[in-house]
């Protein structure tokens, strides 16, 4: 019903009526269509609010923002898109590095995080994860040595062991990665690659300075290292320091994407190749995908050029803001490590806690959380911690229930029986 007919029918106001129904929009319950009024979704399984005995808080996804906002700005663009004379062209193989429209889209985005990026060193990749896969193929053969955080991204140690590359990692503090480590892994010789995530580190959230960075350039320069930096959440800090590509772009391969700020099913990601370096890159793209699909890269460039991409960071920035202000009232009195708009922490377990037995028995409770050994490189030892990510609980509710679950379980004590076979 209109809202007027409605707010005759409950006997409340036209302005109580619209807030119930925005609700349940943002909900995505309801859809309004302009000229035939509003409806009632159907609402896929997938959407519906979490409320089973379990909390997923081990997948990193980004927060929610309301399937109703995206779902409008998602139709708005496809029918812009189907009233367009060219839209068969976006079904065709695209250029080597992507059509030209989506680099120069590409490097505006990757301008917002401070950096400057000619088009024609930008690459289109189908995602975050194929463009670290480009980096690494392109520059490492089986056997050589990659270096790395000593906590890292789970998807780097898989794809160093698909590419049957060594892995060592290097020691953290509350900065980032140790440059004296560095210089010793440098000075020892035989490694050609360093990889890292400078800012809203995965998993210790840390965002490292840009004095730290500049040491790294610095290092890596000196000893001829190619760097690898993964700058998927550079967007979410308001304020961030410069990325370490500003301070050594002849030996950095910069690589960002969509997924973590605009939405992750687009499958878009950028690679920022070192001046001369974008050929060598695209034959990688084109041996692996041949090139991401234009129409999913004409959408993000779309949202690029028209403030759209800008918007829907702000909203998942609004989010993880709100979720992270959460988790500081839930685990108040504990110690761990977060950015303020970060969408994980990393959280330190106290004596005599272990991360797997921490892990098994806050499933137990109702939160899936994921153990320190996960993230660390090689046969390192594991640090006394689990990662907790909050982005994935389609609502707060659901959150602020696996919080709850994750404080219960470090109120009480490790279950002796855990730790046998």
């Amino acid at each position: 019903p209109t809202h007027r007919f409605l707010a005759d029918q409950l006997g409340v106001t036209v302005g109580t009526v619209t807030r119930g129904y925005l609700e349940a929009a943002r909900r995505g319950l309801l859809s309004g269509e302009v000229g035939r009024g509003t409806f009632v979704r159907h609402v896929a399984a997938d959407e519906v609010a979490d409320t089973g005995a379990s909390v997923d808080l081990a997948h990193n996804h980004p927060p929610p923002i309301g399937p109703g906002p995206l779902a409008d700005v998602l139709q708005r663009t496809l029918g812009a898109l189907a009233s367009r004379a060219d839209l068969t062209a976006l079904l065709g193989y695209p250029a080597d590095g992507g059509r030209p429209a989506h680099r120069e889209a590409g490097a505006a985005w990757i301008e917002r995080g401070g950096l400057h990026a000619a088009p024609e060193d930008v690459l289109v990749c189908a995602g975050g994860q194929h463009a670290l896969t480009i980096a690494l193929a392109t520059l490492l053969q089986p056997g050589d040595l990659l270096l790395a955080e000593a906590v890292t991204y789970p998807g780097l140690k898989a794809l160093a062991n698909l590419l049957h590359v060594r892995l060592e990692g290097l020691p953290l503090d509350r900065d980032g990665l140790r440059p004296e480590a560095l210089e010793e892994a440098c000075r020892k010789g035989g490694a050609r690659a360093l990889y890292l995530v400078p800012t809203i580190q995965n998993p210790t959230g840390s965002v490292m300075s840009e004095a730290r960075r500049r040491e790294i350039a610095a290092i890596a320069h000196a000893h001829g290292l190619s760097v690898i930096e993964d700058d998927i959440h550079a967007l979410l800090p308001p304020e961030r320091p410069r990325p370490i590509a500003a301070f050594a772009p002849e030996r950095t391969y910069y690589l960002t994407s969509a997924s973590k700020t605009l939405a992750p099913g687009l499958r878009v990601g950028y690679i920022l190749a070192p001046p001369g370096e974008a050929p060598r890159l695209a034959a990688g793209v084109r041996a692996t995908t041949w090139g991401a699909a234009p129409l999913t890269a004409e959408i993000v460039s779309g949202w690029i050029r028209d403030g759209t991409a800008d918007a829907l960071l702000a909203a998942r920035r609004a989010e993880a803001a709100a979720r992270q202000a959460l988790a500081a009232e839930a685990l108040a009195g504990t110690e761990y490590e977060a950015h303020p708009v970060g969408y994980h922490l990393w959280l330190h377990l106290p004596e005599p806690w272990r991360s797997e037995s921490f892990a098994a028995q806050a499933a137990r409770r109702g939160a899936a959380v994921t153990p320190a050994e996960a993230f660390v490189v090689g046969r390192g030892a594991a640090p006394h911690a689990v990662r907790l990510c909050l982005g994935a609980p389609r609502t707060r509710e659901s959150l602020l229930r696996g919080l709850r679950a994750v404080a219960d379980t470090l109120a009480g004590a490790p279950d002796a029986g855990m730790a046998m076979v």
